[in-house]
């Protein structure tokens, strides 16, 4: 098997006292982390109305981060199509593909990446795609940026031909994203790449792969499957700084797994105060459980569970999502923490 390529999934942490600027300022330095380092891509996801996260919108941050980079794919991991009209959607990335080009990917996903709450005030705005209709939507979009664009046929028998952006003269790499069956199936069926959002199931994804693999339809573009995995990752010199950095994220996932009020990302004394003050049997559990399936430790440990991970599920690129917490002392706009990560395992690998 080939060296296995590094990339970066970003949601943007928002932690205690930081703000949406400073959030959004530490993001672009860690892209700029990560193409200096050499990582192949990085993707931003998209997530609505949460105190911890601040990438809501992947086109803007990527339109961002291409002006910061040079080197790596910068796209979205991501972008939940029911939200959005497709053709806004792809007129979208056509233009993020003229301003970076050969460097877009647009990762397409079927969840809302919100509560019900926001689902329905995005369907009130008038904008959002029936999720049903969401294998047409994806073929609608393939076609929009595409040289040829989409054709539009009326009942009446007459064509109208709609493009993204007038003059292309590439296109964005479409993926889709998912953590079932399903997604699996219709990446298959459409003969697209696809990546199982390992970060945050962690179960299923060997049966989504052998899906994925055994139903595909090759053509032009795709003439084989390619397929990468996420996973929660952090690194830090020593083994002990790494598990307590990795608390904050994981009282996260527990406060959204639990259906708990949610707040910005504590900071590792936060994450340690609480733990001691609460001892909550069920949030004790679902860390454990997530703590399990992430590679926290030194990054020659991290990066020894990147190689196994690779080889086992037969993939030469795995996505990091560095999820490690800040201590109080450590500047708002700063990426140490999370560059920690991304430097010490491209380091080891």
């Amino acid at each position: 098997m080939s060296e296995t390529a590094l990339s970066v999934l970003d949601l943007v942490p928002v932690r205690t006292g930081q703000t949406s600027a400073e959030a959004i300022a530490s993001s672009l330095s860690l892209a700029e982390t990560a193409d200096r380092l050499g990582y192949r891509r990085y993707w931003f996801a998209e997530h609505h109305n949460m105190p911890a996260v601040a990438s809501t919108t992947p086109p803007v941050l990527i339109a961002a981060a291409a002006t910061r980079t040079e080197r790596m794919r910068l796209g979205s991991g991501g972008v939940m199509l029911p939200n959005h009209a497709p053709l806004i959607v792809a007129e979208q990335f056509a233009a993020l593909e003229a301003i970076a080009p050969g460097r877009i990917d647009l990762g397409l996903g079927r969840a809302p990446g919100s509560d019900p709450v926001i689902t329905q005030l995005l369907r009130q705005a008038g904008t959002t795609s029936d999720v049903e209709q969401f294998p047409r939507h994806v073929q609608d979009i393939t076609a929009l940026v595409s040289g040829e664009g989409a054709t539009v046929r009326f009942t009446s028998g007459g064509e109208y031909t709609v493009h993204a952006t007038p003059a292309a003269t590439g296109a964005p790499e479409v993926w889709l994203l998912g953590s079932s069956d399903y997604s699996a199936q219709l990446a298959a069926s459409h003969g697209l790449p696809y990546v199982f959002a390992n970060h945050f199931s962690g179960q299923g994804v060997e049966r989504a792969l052998d899906l994925y693999r055994s139903g595909y339809q090759p053509n032009e573009e795709h003439p084989e499957p390619r397929t990468f995995l996420t996973v929660n990752a952090v690194a830090s010199p020593t083994v002990e700084e790494a598990e307590a950095r990795a608390l904050p994220q994981l009282r996260m996932m527990s406060r959204l797994r639990l259906n708990k009020p949610l707040t910005a990302l504590e900071t590792v004394e936060e994450a340690i105060a609480a733990i001691a003050a609460e001892a909550d049997a069920a949030t004790e559990q679902v860390v454990q459980g997530a703590r399990s399936r992430w590679f926290v430790g030194t990054g020659e440990s991290v990066a020894a569970e990147v190689r196994e991970f690779a080889t086992r599920f037969g993939v030469d690129e795995v996505m990091l999502s560095p999820v490690a917490g800040y201590y109080d002392s450590e500047g708002m706009s700063s990426a140490s923490a999370r560059s920690q990560t991304l430097e010490l395992v491209a380091a080891a690998l």
